[in-house]
């Protein structure tokens, strides 16, 4: 009679647990970071009355018969459920979204304990500390090489108030940008400046000038663009025909009346032109004249020469304008038939035109010559020394007779006039350009360029000797592009460096090449030879638009106002054969990112927490970076840990030993900023629980009151 008594007695006693941590979940429903406990039940030990016997012949076995003695509360389990995540108003509050623990210690990193609430502040010390005044544990940034090392041992959390940054110089400019490669572009500069020097004088090399006044390479015209931004596109042999004068020439002797014609014209493309009229008979000098004026003129559309007779000398004239591309230029007389009675014979032959043709592999400008081109410095120097070689009568003598100038000005177009002022070799300009297509070389095959031959023949112009009238043609342009950025010296002056990009080759087989030149403000330098504060490079391209090479791969870079000299800035373009920086694609030119790594000193003006725990700290300069980085602790068994009060855990021989990192890596949780974790307890579930102890308590109070009840009836039986 007495088990049923003590039975009841230990349920109510493991109820009576269940009870108290029931009510310690309430109480701490609204405790940041509380998890939640259960209290577990288990049967004590029976009184066995009988043991179980097995099948013995036709007897069937039998179960053991025992009494149960009551029930006990065995273990408390706490449940790290996740809590719900409420966001907050105040930068250094973290919750953790995962499994893990912020570490705290209470002694300078001594000891540790272990924590879910992650309600925490700077103290007037900087520490960053909880509730409790336990410093929170993580990674301080290294001050040598400004990365927090999460891989050193953890240490207390402190930024000293008032903490500033020193000045940073620049190490490193990093720039992602395409230059465009197609045959239209947005982004284009006038040609470089090209002067043209007193006659005998040697033109330097390079002979271009650019914005600044220092002498630079002048520009490839096989890779230069129209006034609209159109490509050239200059072949190998494309160009033009260029006059100063028309070509003209007179018969040696009067014609002979009542004559044959018989002539032939060499044309431009090597082929020969005869032109023939047979004497009807009975015809004065003036009749036949005509008829050989007659038969020479009905063949200009493709000799370009045009006769006219003079009646008082007896003599024909011939002149070539040079003013069609699809006729020949010149006069080229290669045979006069015995029988002929022009008046004209082979050495009567004239030039003034002459071919200037595009070739890449470099020039010919020798005055009497057809001339050949591959920079736009080439082409003036070819144009000005005909020009200058051309006599006053149209004969060349090989001298540099008068002042005509031909410069490449600001705007890229070529410039010409006609000051006179020599002595003996001044002249009319009469400048005919034209195109140079299939009938100007021998075997054929050439295209015309039409965009250069427009860009040129706006230069035609007659121009009087001592004019001062100019004549100009088209502009002619290069792609460009430029990208600027600020860098730092070691004071943290700042300095604006600018690149500017100037398309100069094209390789059909491997790619583009474009000039690159680096410039800083004066009075600071960054090369060793005049001017200082400019340094000329390239970059080139694949065909496939990768990056292929450039140079140069860094600057010095000096200020010149007290701080560090020589100062090394590593100028990063991409990696050779990837796209991952520099490219050159068929698309308009445009900077997609250019940073560098440089800052001045600032002070702190706040600080945020990421997802990976680093206290990021925002200064007055603009710059933000990780200053800590708060550590994590994981368990192998979570359970096994011990509450101390004070949202505190610690250690135990069966909670395992703390793994210790950073958020989000290792199976911990990650961290977000500005947000609690909050309780895990599930009022509804603790409320429902508290009635269901209720329920369990009553019943076993009432197993004592019936077995009080049986004792009685049994001590009523010696009655």
């Amino acid at each position: 009679m007495l088990k049923s008594l003590f039975a009841g007695v230990s349920g109510l006693q493991s109820h009576q647990v269940a009870m108290d941590v029931e009510s310690n979940n309430i109480a701490n429903v609204n405790t940041i970071g509380f998890k939640y406990s259960r209290a577990n039940f288990s049967d004590l030990l029976a009184q066995t009355k009988a043991i179980a016997t097995a099948p013995q012949g036709e007897l069937g076995g039998k179960n053991p018969v025992q009494v149960g003695l009551g029930a006990s509360a065995s273990s408390v389990t706490k449940i790290f459920a996740q809590g719900s995540v409420q966001n907050s108003d105040k930068n250094t509050d973290v919750a953790i979204q995962g499994d893990g623990f912020f570490i705290v210690s209470p002694d300078g990193g001594n000891t540790y304990k272990y924590t879910r609430s992650g309600d925490f502040k700077f103290d007037a010390g900087g520490n960053f500390v909880d509730n409790n005044g336990f410093i929170v544990q993580g990674w301080l940034r290294d001050p040598v090489t400004g990365y927090v090392d999460a891989t050193a041992p953890i240490t207390n959390i402190n930024i000293p108030p008032g903490l500033t940054t020193p000045a940073s110089p620049t190490q490193n400019v990093i720039i992602k940008a395409n230059l465009n490669s197609g045959p239209r572009v947005d982004n284009f500069s006038s040609e470089y400046r090209v002067e043209s020097y007193p006659a005998g004088t040697a033109i330097p090399s390079p002979a271009a000038i650019d914005e600044n006044g220092n002498p630079i390479e002048s520009g490839d015209m096989g890779v230069m663009f129209n006034e609209s931004g159109e490509a050239f596109n200059l072949q190998a042999g494309q160009g033009i025909w260029a006059s100063f004068v028309d070509t003209t020439t007179t018969a040696s002797a009067p014609v002979t009346a009542n004559t044959n014609l018989d002539i032939s014209f060499e044309l431009d493309n090597g082929t020969i032109k005869q032109i023939t009229s047979t004497a009807p008979g009975g015809e004065t000098q003036a009749q036949t004249a005509s008829r050989f004026v007659s038969a020479i003129n009905a063949q200009t559309s493709v000799t370009g020469i045009e006769a006219v007779y003079d009646a008082g000398t007896g003599e024909i004239t011939l002149t070539n304008s040079n003013s069609n591309s699809n006729a020949s230029h010149n006069i080229r007389i290669s045979a006069v038939g015995a029988l002929d009675g022009s008046g004209f014979v082979v050495g009567d032959s004239a030039t003034t035109a002459y071919r200037y043709q595009y070739d890449p592999t470099g020039p010919t400008t020798a005055e009497g010559f057809d001339k050949k081109f591959r920079t736009i410095a080439d082409l003036r120097e070819g144009l000005e020394k005909e020009a200058r070689a051309t006599a006053g009568d149209g004969d060349l003598d090989g001298l540099f007779e008068n002042n005509i100038e031909i410069i490449i000005n600001e705007q890229g177009k070529f410039e010409l006039s006609n000051p006179g002022g020599s002595i003996d070799g001044d002249y009319d300009i009469n400048l005919s350009i034209t195109g140079m297509n299939s009938n100007s070389i021998t075997g054929g095959g050439l295209t015309e360029n039409t965009k250069f031959t427009r860009s040129m023949e706006a230069l035609n112009a007659t121009l009087p000797a001592g004019s001062t009238a100019t004549a100009f043609s088209q502009g002619f342009n290069a792609a460009t592009h430029s990208a600027s950025i600020d860098i730092f010296d070691s004071l943290g002056s700042k300095h604006t460096l600018r690149t500017e990009f100037r398309k100069v080759a094209v390789d059909p087989s491997t790619g583009s090449t474009w000039n690159m030149k680096i410039s800083v403000p004066e009075p600071a330098t960054i090369d060793t030879i005049t001017p200082y504060n400019e340094k000329t490079g390239f970059i080139r391209f694949n065909s496939d638009g990768s990056l292929a090479t450039y140079n140069p791969p860094n600057v010095s870079f000096t200020a010149n106002n007290g701080s560090a000299p020589n100062q090394q800035v590593a100028i990063e373009l991409g990696t050779s054969n990837a796209f991952d920086g520099m490219t050159s694609f068929d698309s308009a030119s445009s900077t997609s990112g250019i940073s560098q790594d440089g800052f001045t000193g600032g002070d702190l003006v706040g600080i945020r927490i990421d997802q990976s725990g680093t206290l990021v700290g925002s200064f007055s300069n603009g710059r933000s970076f990780g200053l800590a980085q708060i550590g994590m602790a994981k368990f192998t068994n979570n359970e096994g840990l011990t509450t101390e009060g004070g949202n505190v855990y610690i250690q135990t021989a069966n909670s395992g030993d703390p793994i210790i990192g950073t958020a989000a890596t290792a199976g911990r949780g990650f961290m977000q900023a500005a947000a609690l974790e909050a309780s895990n307890v599930d009022l509804s579930r603790s409320l429902t629980q508290l009635i269901i102890i209720q329920r369990g308590y009553q019943a076993n109070g009432k197993t004592i009151t019936t077995s009080d009840t049986l004792l009685e009836t049994l001590i009523g039986l010696k009655r």
